[in-house]
């Protein structure tokens, strides 16, 4: 993601400005500490809360997991409504102090919750008789929940941004921020990998208290951190957001939807800035074009040339940012399934906790951390495919050579289909064994079958993720206007959050419709009961059906930008 620099924005800072010995890299590693040791302790109680609502809560398989989907959606959503605040309202800093101070209360109320006594604390054994959680119960539970969403809303909308503005008042050299943002995103993927290793072990082996403690005591570290630099820290007022210019154009353009459009075009009927490239608006979706269309000079425009009143009258370029991101939602529509398979890993935690885990005699890989080969995945094809493929199809070629936006998309969703399909088989298989071993009325029992086999699905949900959520930003990037790149690198997230929402729908009616006449749930608690190969079979229809709308919104879309300029110098997409 490409953040404009506010040495852009910026007049000359002189020796009298406040923040002029404030800044630079000293207060780098404090902000990328708050960053890391946030996702160490949030993705640290993620893989096995489906064992612990289900175990010490009692809930339905279908009621935790719909817990934890709108958890996911809010955590997903909350940072893009947080960028919104961040830019236009409150500013960066007071962003994250709040967001780092929301996740530290949300972590400790969860911690709590261990330590008090439940009336379902009898059903750790899926198959015992479980009384549902009172109200008492879940109340801290559900308060938990709500402030590590705010917090994580607070903090990832504003931490990358953040420290751009330190390096931007001190260190203008590209290569420092270069480094910045490697160590960013490097830190971000360690703390992923310690969590779903370290933490889930802990979680496993040592129990609840200590398995969520530990995540208390990071994010007090991650808050500590960031407050100790807070006198050093660049603390850079919020701006007028952009979404306001986009709000004006459908303002405008629904109050003079009775103009009519020009039979010439000239230059002169429309509104544009002095600067501006664009003096003409085109014609696709064209009545936006009426927003900008000057119907009198001595009453829409200024002695300057600017909109007397900008929700009557608009620039072509605002016009052209609206109508980009009306072309782009189509695709944005088909990264929403993709989502949805991606959103399966409590599942796998479930048929993972079912099944022999063990890789010596004495050591088994905790159920939550099978996620960890997903990231090692994720990691491995992304350094393949930009010093491995790149390179040698480059020398093949004889040419600079690339895989295009769009290809990189569809090959991650066909990649998904392969990981959900996967998924299907590998739990037919499961459930069978079960069912043969007298494990029916069982199913916290190892089955004899090892859980490797749920490894072809984390490596190919690994390629999902290292080419369509990368392809999604860069196609973003890439299409959208440079004023729009935070809505653009903002879009996978809404995806995913949007993705929770509806993968929370499909539960739902799947389950209420397959126990339908007292029939057994497809998705019951009991996972040998139930027929969740059935639901991977399902979803795996749905994710094809997905990938043919993709196709053919990607075909109806032509050429991407960066075809049309660089197609001959850089290969084919």
């Amino acid at each position: 993601m490409r953040i404009k620099s506010t040495s852009e924005e910026e007049p000359f800072l002189s020796t009298s400005d406040p923040n002029a010995n404030k800044g630079g890299f000293r207060t780098v590693p404090f902000i990328i500490a708050n960053e890391a040791f946030e996702r160490l302790a949030s993705v640290g109680l993620m893989p096995n809360m489906i064992l612990y609502l289900t175990r010490d809560y009692g809930m339905k398989t279908t009621e935790a997991t719909n817990v934890l989907l709108l958890f996911t959606a809010a955590s997903n959503f909350l940072p893009v409504l947080g960028a919104f605040l961040a830019d236009s309202l409150v500013g960066r800093y007071p962003m994250i102090a709040f967001g780092s101070i929301a996740s530290l209360l949300g972590m400790v109320l969860l911690w709590i919750t261990t330590m008090i006594p439940k009336s379902s604390s009898a059903c750790y054994n899926v198959s015992d008789t479980c009384s549902s959680p009172t109200a008492f119960e879940l109340l801290p539970l559900h308060a938990s929940f709500v402030l590590m969403a705010f917090g994580a809303g607070g903090i990832r909308s504003a931490s990358l941004a953040f420290g751009v503005d330190q390096l931007t008042y001190r260190d203008k050299e590209e290569r420092i921020k270069d480094s910045y943002f490697s160590w960013y995103y490097a830190s971000t993927a360690v703390a992923a990998l310690v969590a779903l290793s370290a933490i889930t072990y802990i979680q496993d082996q040592m129990g609840w208290k200590l398995g969520f403690g530990i995540p208390v005591v990071l994010m007090f570290i991650s808050t500590l951190s960031f407050f100790l630099a807070s006198p050093f820290y660049v603390k850079l007022d919020a701006k007028e957001n952009l979404f306001s210019g986009l709000a004006q154009v459908l303002v405008a353009s629904f109050k003079n939807r009775h103009l009519q459009h020009p039979q010439v075009d000239m230059t002169t009927i429309y509104h544009h800035g002095k600067d501006s490239k664009l003096v003409m608006p085109s014609d696709k979706l064209r009545f936006l074009n009426k927003a900008c269309i000057i119907k009198d000079l001595s009453q829409d425009l200024t002695p300057d040339g600017r909109a007397s009143n900008p929700w009557n009258l608009c620039t072509v370029d605002q016009v052209e940012e609206l109508k980009v991101i009306f072309k782009v939602f189509p695709i944005w529509i088909s990264g929403i399934m993709l989502a949805v398979g991606l959103s399966q890993n409590s599942f796998v935690v479930l048929e993972a906790s079912s099944m022999d885990r063990h890789i010596t005699s004495n050591f088994q890989i905790p159920a939550g951390s099978f996620d960890t080969f997903m990231l090692v995945s994720v990691v491995i094809c992304i350094v393949f495919y930009d010093r491995v493929f790149v390179f040698m199809a480059s020398r093949i070629m004889g040419r600079p050579t690339r895989v295009g936006v769009k290809l990189k998309m569809g090959l991650g969703m066909f990649s998904s289909c392969l990981a959900i399909a996967s998924m299907a088989a590998v739990e037919s298989i499961r459930r069978k064994t079960a069912v043969e071993q007298g494990y029916s009325e069982h199913p916290e029992a190892a089955v004899n079958i090892s859980a490797m086999w749920l490894l072809p699905k984390e490596i190919l949900d690994g390629i999902a993720e290292a080419f369509n959520p990368v392809g999604q930003n860069e196609f973003y990037l890439t299409e959208m206007p440079q004023s729009l790149s935070c809505m653009a690198s903002s879009l996978v997230g809404l995806g995913t959050s949007a993705g929770s929402l509806v993968t929370s729908l499909i539960l739902n009616l799947v389950d209420k419709f397959s126990s339908s006449g007292g029939n057994v749930s497809w998705l019951s608690s009991n996972i040998n009961k139930g027929h969740y190969e059935y639901y991977y079979g399902l979803l795996c229809v749905l994710c094809l059906l997905n990938f043919v709308y993709y196709l053919y919104c990607s075909r109806a879309y032509g050429p991407c930008k960066g075809e049309l300029n660089k197609v001959l110098d850089e290969g084919v997409d």
